[in-house]
């Protein structure tokens, strides 16, 4: 904690050994953020580097040196959706799902749950979606607002990715190895 408020203050006056360091502290943490939005560690990489300059040429907005790396995730996955949303052509259902998908069910399996396996394959809608409710915490009025969509849409993606991934993670479970049966 220490190294990060010293070198938090000197890459404010843009000091390159201090940026260095922090990139070096937070860049694979923020790699796999990204790549958990683009499921393509090249295009990952793209992101996490034009973050981290943003990063430093903005770091004057960045106040206090504990919030640096919420910020600084802040960036990467606003960078990582926008990427997302320029480069692929995703498509939202507005079709709500009546039945409720019980949570128990994938909060059973967490432990087993391979992300990496699960995001490679998992529609992209869904999965935007599902990282912002889940790993970013935000409401789905946030995510509606975040995305273009609405709220309704927001809920609905999230419903069918949790039965998506329930229905993936039934398929391995059973032993089929094309778990494209996943699909709804």
């Amino acid at each position: 904690m220490k190294d990060l408020e010293k070198n938090f203050k000197l890459a404010k006056k843009q000091d390159r050994r201090a940026q260095k360091a922090l990139y070096e502290l937070f860049s694979a943490k923020m790699l796999a953020v990204a790549n958990s939005y683009t499921n393509n560690i090249h295009d990952a990489e793209d992101i996490l580097l034009n973050a981290f300059l943003k990063c430093f040429s903005k770091i004057e907005d960045c106040k206090e040196w504990k919030s640096f790396p919420f910020w600084l995730r802040k960036i990467v996955v606003n960078d990582s959706i926008t990427f997302v949303r320029k480069n692929r052509n995703i498509l939202y259902s507005d079709i709500e799902i009546a039945e409720d998908f019980p949570d128990d069910e994938i909060d059973d399996r967490l432990n087993e749950i391979d992300l990496e396996e699960i995001f490679s394959q998992i529609p992209e809608g869904y999965k935007l979606v599902f990282n912002l409710y889940v790993f970013e915490d935000k409401k789905h009025q946030e995510i509606a607002e975040i995305l273009n969509i609405s709220d309704g849409t927001s809920k609905s993606q999230l419903s069918k990715a949790k039965k998506w991934i329930a229905n993936y993670l039934k398929a391995k479970e059973n032993g089929q190895k094309n778990t494209e049966t996943a699909k709804i």
